[in-house]
């Protein structure tokens, strides 16, 4: 079994910064992507970013050149980096693990960009 944690998110000014941070334990496989989806009321889940152990990525637009998404050396992590803040990131924002053996999903942290 594979359980995700998040944390970082909050209330923050547009224009602000936050870091969202996802460990991840148990049974990992050594190949996987780590990244982050978010949610906003009334809207379905979106891709915000990813990065696979391969070191590649994927961005959604709307955070391309604002968010940053990054990983230690350890295989169990995942950050975001989030820069230039705007109301419309407003979102839980969830932290999943995919690989052969299955996608994992965290608990979600929220965050509130207000203008």
């Amino acid at each position: 079994q594979v359980q995700l944690v998040e944390s970082g998110g909050g209330l923050v000014q547009a224009g602000g910064s936050l870091r969202l941070s996802c460990t991840a334990s148990g049974f990992i496989a050594s190949s996987n992507t780590m990244g982050w989806y978010r949610q906003a009321p009334g809207k379905q889940r979106e891709l915000v970013a990813t990065l696979s152990s391969g070191g590649l990525t994927n961005y959604a637009d709307s955070v391309k050149g604002r968010f940053t998404v990054s990983r230690p050396n350890a295989k169990n992590a995942v950050y975001l980096q989030m820069n230039s803040l705007k109301p419309e990131d407003t979102a839980v924002y969830y932290c999943k693990l995919a690989s052969y053996r299955g996608s994992y999903w965290g608990q979600g942290t929220e965050v509130t960009v207000s203008s």
